[in-house]
């Protein structure tokens, strides 16, 4: 095949969020798609997540955003509450869908994870699990991917969307900038309280929380736990954990409290943070998502970024005679929006951890507005 050549024969590495997207997108597109996971089977944790204004319109445009509508519970507002649980301020989210549908919406990863899956199936990708990648040989027209079951895989571009500690962008020689910001975030399902119908967060002192609700029935609470030892610790004793770090807040965090009792519906992460300003390929291989930008959870908006990446590069790729022109074109085209929200949401993290509650909001409220611009 010509190297000015649009690919026809794609390898992406990770089948998250990103890398399912950007197989759905290039799969209907006429690609031939595989997709190469670590993991050893499809199974999700179960917690949830929120997809923002921007994930749903990238995802509309995969014809996807209404089945995850229906999935999860429409959001429109975000509250911003003290440690008591009284509302400090309201900021309205931008319906970037129109007015009769919601702004934002919380589900759960599984449910995100089935309808990306199975739209991903439906388009004739081929997803392999409990394998990764071990080498890459670019020759300037195609990339030999060789696998760590001893396979070799032959792709006119391969994809690294393989998360914070990218295997792909270590093979690449990037730098990865990765650093821990010194907080842990911890997440458990949990009833959804009657009260809770938007994302709920509450300012602490040494930790911050929210509530977002999931279904009808389901919600998930966070906790941001600051200056903390990222050690792990034993699983069976997450929920007391949590439990003990949420004892300072009262009113409706104590009522959610005590509904935290199934240390098995508990996870507890380190915030590690990466934005690569170089170039995010080398020949014809490239790194999206959580591989060359992570935000820290702060504006819920990682989610929103891997999405719109897989969108926009199948958008690059299919567009442009030259692969090569088509990743340095959507490097640019994501570079400043990416940066935007992974130093917004690093300064979100700083002004909480010194009680600039206000401030925090004022950014979170600036960053969503900006997020709302086409991407």
């Amino acid at each position: 095949m010509s190297s000015s050549s649009s690919p026809r024969r794609a390898l992406l590495i990770g089948a998250g969020i990103g890398g399912l997207t950007l197989a759905i997108a290039l799969a209907r597109r006429g690609v031939t798609v595989e997709v190469i996971d670590i993991s050893p089977s499809r199974a999700v944790a179960g917690w949830g997540l929120s997809l923002t204004g921007p994930s749903l319109r990238a995802l509309d445009a995969l014809a996807l955003a209404d089945e995850c509508l229906a999935a999860g519970y429409g959001i429109t507002a975000i509250s911003n509450c003290d440690s008591n649980g009284e509302v400090r301020n309201v900021i309205p989210l931008p319906p970037l869908l129109g007015p009769n549908r919601p702004s934002q919406i919380g589900l759960s990863r599984p449910a995100l994870y089935d309808i990306l899956r199975e739209a991903a199936l439906a388009a004739g990708v081929v997803i392999h699990y409990d394998r990764t990648i071990d080498g890459l040989h670019d020759n300037g027209d195609t990339v030999r991917a060789t696998l760590s079951d001893g396979s070799e895989h032959v792709a006119d571009i391969v994809v690294g969307a393989d998360g914070v500690h990218s295997r792909v962008r270590s093979l690449l020689g990037i730098p990865s900038g990765a650093r821990y910001i010194g907080q842990m975030v911890w997440r458990a399902l949990v009833p959804r309280p009657s009260w809770a119908t938007s994302l709920h967060t509450f300012a602490g002192t040494g930790s911050n929380a929210g509530l977002v609700p999931i279904a009808d029935d389901r919600a998930y609470v966070f906790l941001t736990e600051n200056r903390a030892d990222p050690t792990p610790i034993p699983e069976n004793t997450l929920a007391d954990g949590m439990r003990e770090l949420l004892a300072p807040f009262s009113g409706r965090v104590a009522e959610v409290r005590e509904l935290i009792t199934d240390s098995a519906v508990v996870v507890r992460r380190p915030v590690h943070v990466v934005m690569i300003e170089g170039p995010w390929h080398r020949g014809r291989t490239v790194i999206i998502g959580d591989a060359a930008h992570a935000p820290s959870p702060q504006l819920v908006s990682g989610a929103a970024l891997a999405i719109e990446d897989g969108v926009l590069l199948a958008e690059e790729l299919t567009a442009a005679a030259d692969v090569e022109k088509a990743l340095s074109a959507f490097t640019q085209r994501r570079l400043e929006r990416c940066r935007l929200v992974v130093e917004s949401s690093i300064h979100i993290a700083d002004l909480g951890r010194t009680g600039r509650h206000a401030e925090a909001d004022a950014v979170q409220q600036r960053c969503h507005r900006a997020m709302a611009a086409p991407a």
